[in-house]
This record gives structure tokens, C-alpha cells and sequence, in this order.
């Protein structure tokens, strides 16, 4: 019980400094929303990062989880920093040869990607990338060695930093010059410095450590993570693909005109994605580390359940509330809010997924989650291709749920096969039942009555009532 509170209170941390680091960078959704020209503008820069997210994942290569399952099976703290200082090379490599074959072919790079004169943004997205995969092993030691309130600062570091820049370059300086240009490659500046920023603030958690590369751990690392690596690319195209195959599918003016249509929807969506990822900071660490204790299960278990009550929550917050959330939107952007409900169900399996995905990391069977991913990226990939041409951007979220939706429906049925977790279903599905009574009740309100106050003051009463039913049961517990 005292590790699941240590869990909470990390959690805590890390969600409040996610929320409102998360808050802060919405700040540049209206920013870019109601400055730039057209959706197209937002659709290169989504295009873009969409591919960042995937270069992300082959360049860390699953070394975060692995790190995480190294590190926490040495005994002296000697051998532990083994095992960050040979993962810390091993991607570091990686990273800057990655960064520097980009700079010697951005030319042809940029043509075959359609933006041969805009190719210093691949040039910059390339630096920024190889940055933040070496980030991430600095982030997961910190993570390991219990320093929510470091990675908290830095990470609010850079998001105030961006802000920051972001408003004098889209508000400030345009009213204060009036040849100031308006442009997308700003943000692709203020992202480049900012990253910077915070690599030069890690250093000390590099340069204060003994580097030592050790051949053994570093080939067990590696046949370790390569399911890792399969994995993390199958999970980042289940999020990404559609972002990516949309202008490649469509025609290309048009198709970035609905991906910064469908990614301003995405941005509204992300809260839920916000939550499975705080959550996911403080649990990778306390699974790995609570593996051996007794009653270690019942713990997963109970913490699934929870998971899931507050993801319905916050779906049922932000469906009854997207009167409000819409301003954060330009109008332009808008059109594309009826996906909002179906991209926040793929991130609620998601994390699902990530809290499911444990039992083989635990026991070192990792290509069982390569080989779910796969079956969910197959999925999701044939769906976009069919459905793209027909539907546009309405195509990426229906192929999100019905990708992220095997992937999790796979790594429950085997789990509870090779490694069963008494998940408490009766309850779960009670929860998930109730959520979708109480979703047909604000989608029923939002089409009967026209004034909006009315129908946040009714989507408030449905959403108090939907969290009394926990807050009850715990209380129930307690007696």
C-alpha cells in the first residue's frame, strides 16, 4: 500500500506539471490557429512533427522501457550506472550519426518529402529530434531515481520558454513591424532553441557520471529491446499514420488543408492523452521496481481499474465541455470537432494498452508486444488506405480505435493466458457502461437545447453525477 501511495504522489507530480505544461503549450494551438493563413500552414507543421514522433521512437529504440528493466535488476549502484552510461552511448550514437546524414542529404530529403523549399524545416526537425531522443534517456534516469520535481522543472522550463517566444513571434512582433512575416517556420525556430535549452540544462546529468560502455549489458540490452523497437513503431503509427498518409493520399494542397483541420480536433482530444501519459511516468518506474513485492498484482490490478474511471471522467469533461474548449480553436478550424469523441476513445485504449503491456515486460517476452502492435498497425494502416479517399480526415480516427482497439484486445487475451492479472471486469464494465449512458445524455442535451449555458449546466449535473459513483464506492471501502 505504501508503494501505491508513493505511486500517487508521483503521479501527482508529474500530472500537474503534464497539465499545466499542457495548458501552457494549448496557449500555441490559438496562436497558430487564428495567425496562420490557412489550415494548410498547420497541416505542413503536423505533417512534419508527425514524422518526428515516428524518428523519435527508432532512435531511442525501446531503450526507455529497457533502461527501466536493467536498472532496477543490479544490486550496487555501481552496476546501475552501468547500465544508464551504456544506454546513454548506445542512443547517443545513434542519434547524432541520424542528425548528421539528414544535414548531408537534406536536399534531395526535402524534395522526396514535397517541401524542396522549405527544407531547412526537415533540417531543423532533424536536430531537434536527435536532441530529445538523447533527452529521453536523461529523463527516464531522473524518472528512476525519483525526481519528479527536477523533471517536473524542466520539462515547464521548456514549455514557458516556447510560450514565451511563440507570443512574441506570432503577437508581438507583428504589431510592432508591420513587414513581419506570419510563418510556420517560426515554430519550427522556437523549437530548436527551446530544445536546446534544456539539453544545455541536463548536462550536469551527463557530465557528473563515470561513462563506461559495457559489451555484455549493452548486447543484453539490445536483444532486450529490438521487440521494443518493433513495438514502439507499430504504437507510433497507430497515432501518427493517419497524420502522415492523409496529404500522401489525398492531393497534396487539399490533404494538408484537412490534416490542420483534423489536428486542431487531435489538440482538444490530446487531454487524454495528457492523463495516460502522467500516468505512465510514474508507473513504468513503480511496476519495475514493485515486481518482486507481495501483492504486487492486486496493485496492478486496482490501479487499471482507477486508470480507467478517470479516463472516463475526463471524457465525459471534455465532451461536456467543448463549448467552451472550442475557443480554443480559430473558427476555421472547427469543422472538424465531431471526430473529438472518437480520437479521445483510441486514447483511452491506449492507455489501456500501456497499463496491459507490463506482464510481458516483466517476464521478458517483449515480441508479444511487437507482435500486437503489428497486428494493430496492419489494421489501422488498411483502414486509412481504404477509407482516406472516401472519408478524409474522418477515416484517421475511425482506423485509431479500430487499431488501437486490437492492439489492446490482444494484449489482454494473451495476458491473462501467460501471465493473468484478476482485473476486477465486473466493475470496469459497469464503469464503461455507465460512461456511455451518461455520453448519449450530453449528446442528447447538446441537440435539444440551443442556449450554451443551459447546456453546461446540465452536462455539469450529468458529469458530477457520473464521479459521485467512485467517490462513493471508495467511501463504501473505507468503512
Amino acid at each position: 500500500m505504501a508503494n501505491l501511495k508513493g505511486l500517487l504522489k508521483d503521479t501527482a507530480i508529474y500530472g500537474a506539471s503534464s497539465i499545466l505544461g499542457r495548458f501552457l503549450n494549448y496557449c500555441l494551438v490559438p496562436l497558430y490557429t487564428y495567425t496562420l493563413k490557412s489550415c494548410a500552414d498547420y497541416g505542413i507543421y503536423t505533417d512534419i512533427y508527425a514524422q518526428t514522433g515516428l524518428l523519435l521512437v527508432i532512435l531511442t529504440f525501446g531503450m526507455e522501457t529497457t533502461f527501466f528493466r536493467f536498472i532496477n535488476q543490479q544490486d550496487t549502484r555501481t552496476e546501475k550506472m552501468k547500465v544508464y552510461s551504456t544506454s546513454l552511448m548506445m542512443v547517443g550514437c545513434v542519434a547524432l550519426l541520424f542528425a548528421l546524414m539528414v544535414m548531408v542529404f537534406l536536399s534531395p530529403i526535402a524534395r522526396a518529402e514535397g517541401y524542396p523549399e522549405q527544407k531547412w524545416y526537415l533540417g531543423i526537425m532533424a536536430l531537434v529530434v536527435a536532441q530529445d531522443a538523447i533527452q529521453a534517456i536523461i529523463f527516464a534516469y531522473l524518472r528512476n531515481e525519483h525526481k519528479p520535481v527536477r523533471f517536473a522543472c524542466l520539462k515547464l522550463t521548456f514549455i514557458f520558454l516556447s510560450v514565451g517566444l511563440n507570443i512574441v513571434a506570432y503577437v508581438l512582433m507583428p504589431r510592432l513591424n508591420a513587414d513581419w512575416e506570419i510563418s510556420v517556420k517560426w515554430a519550427f525556430c522556437i523549437n530548436l532553441i527551446c530544445t536546446t535549452t534544456i539539453s544545455l540544462l541536463l548536462l550536469k546529468d551527463v557530465t557528473g557520471i563515470r561513462w563506461i560502455f559495457d559489451k555484455t549489458k549493452a548486447k543484453a540490452m539490445l536483444r532486450y529491446t529490438w521487440p521494443m523497437l518493433i513495438l514502439g513503431i507499430a504504437g507510433i503509427l497507430n497515432q501518427v499514420a493517419g497524420q502522415i498518409m492523409l496529404p500522401r493520399i489525398l492531393e497534396q494542397e487539399e490533404g494538408r488543408h484537412q490534416l490542420g483541420i483534423y489536428e486542431a480536433g487531435v489538440k482538444i482530444a490530446m487531454i487524454m492523452a495528457l492523463i495516460t501519459q502522467a500516468f505512465r511516468y510514474a508507473y513504468e518506474p513503480f511496476v519495475f521496481g514493485s515486481a518482486k513485492d507481495k501483492g504486487s498484482k492486486q496493485m496492478y490490478a486496482v490501479a487499471m481499474k482507477y486508470f480507467i474511471v478517470f479516463t472516463l471522467f475526463a471524457y465525459l469533461c471534455i465532451v461536456g465541455y467543448i463549448d467552451i474548449l472550442q475557443v480554443i480553436v480559430g473558427p476555421k478550424f472547427r469543422e472538424g470537432f465531431d471526430v473529438i469523441p472518437v480520437v479521445m476513445l483510441s486514447e483511452i485504449m491506449m492507455g489501456i494498452t500501456v497499463n496491459l503491456s507490463f506482464w510481458y515486460k516483466l517476464i521478458d517476452k517483449t515480441i508479444y508486444g511487437a507482435w500486437f502492435s503489428i497486428a494493430g498497425c496492419v489494421v489501422l494502416m488498411i483502414i486509412n488506405m481504404l477509407l482516406i479517399p472516401r472519408m478524409g480526415y474522418w477515416a484517421c480516427a475511425i482506423a485509431g480505435c479500430a487499431g488501437y482497439g486490437t492492439t489492446m484486445v490482444l494484449s489482454y487475451a494473451v495476458g491473462q493466458r501467460k501471465n493473468p492479472i484478476d482485473y476486477p471486469m465486473k466493475s470496469i464494465g459497469l464503469y464503461c457502461l455507465l460512461a456511455l449512458v451518461f455520453f448519449a445524455g450530453i449528446q442528447t442535451v447538446s441537440n435539444f437545447f440551443d442556449n450554451t449555458w443551459t447546456r453546461i449546466g446540465i452536462n455539469t449535473i450529468i458529469i458530477l453525477i457520473f464521479l459521485a459513483i467512485p467517490v462513493y464506492e471508495i467511501i463504501q471501502k473505507r468503512k
